[in-house]
């Protein structure tokens, strides 16, 4: 593969399914270096051969448990000797939700590997990779957020206070990083159909299959093009939040089905 070092890099964690692997593909499509990194190295190596059919100028995969802090550091150290310390874009896609207990039933592991994942796990991905972003003095980092990230529901207590700490910890970066050229930026969607249910609820797919049912939900595509919208603006334009949901979707519990 032809590479290109003046190519643009993007950093895709939790690119081994869904809204982070159609972000690698659209990338890829538009000639971008990427970087996709996942616990399943397996999944990851069929998405690169994926997109060596794409104009992508280089693709590098890598190993990556956002949990676990010698894991990040390994994952960061070698993107970066592999892209030289050019790092355009950091794309915290790796998350999840587990369960849907009440707080009174809950599950104590449960809901440490949900804050462990989204949210120490995103702060350990972007601690390692700012130093790099100050140094070039550029990037941007884009978070995924929900619309769990200000609104809540019954049974998703963990998940929502997840997500509104990533909408804090994404507005508190756009302080800190104030007078830089760095930008941030949060991805709000509301439903979206990828292995998300799936995960939720222990690969139960009937059960996952009836959240989407009677409705046409977001895809991971559409969430990929709000990604690209967001870095593709001008330098001078930050694009602070966007949130999206489908047509039939007013709320976590207000939705509309046929």
């Amino acid at each position: 593969m032809t590479r290109k070092q003046s190519s643009p890099t993007i950093v895709i964690t939790g690119a081994s399914a869904g809204i982070g692997e159609e972000t690698a593909l659209l990338f890829a499509e538009k000639g971008w270096r990427v970087v996709i990194a996942a616990r399943r190295l397996d999944r990851l190596e069929s998405l690169a051969r994926r997109l060596a059919d794409k104009k992508v100028s280089e693709v590098i995969v890598l190993k990556l448990d956002v949990t676990d802090d010698k894991s990040v550091k390994q994952f960061a150290e070698k993107t970066l000797e592999a892209t030289h310390g050019q790092v355009d874009v950091l794309f915290n896609n790796a998350g999840l939700a587990l369960g849907i207990d009440h707080v009174a039933s809950g599950n104590v592991s449960d809901w440490q590997t949900m804050i462990d994942t989204n949210v120490t796990g995103l702060l350990r991905v972007t601690r390692e990779f700012l130093p790099a972003m100050k140094a070039k003095n550029l990037g941007h980092i884009v978070n995924m957020g929900s619309i769990a990230s200000t609104l809540v529901y019954e049974g998703g207590s963990v998940y929502c206070a997840t997500k509104h700490a990533v909408r804090a910890i994404t507005k508190t970066l756009r302080l800190e990083l104030s007078g830089t050229p760095i930008r941030v930026s949060l991805i709000d969607p509301g439903m979206v159909e990828t292995d998300f249910s799936m995960v939720r609820f222990n690969q139960d797919q009937e059960r996952a299959k009836t959240v989407y049912k009677g409705l046409k939900p977001l895809s991971a595509r559409d969430i990929a093009e709000c990604v690209w919208f967001t870095v593709d603006r001008p330098a001078h334009v930050n694009i602070e939040e966007i949130v999206l949901m489908p047509i039939a979707q007013a709320a976590p519990h207000k939705v509309s089905r046929t």
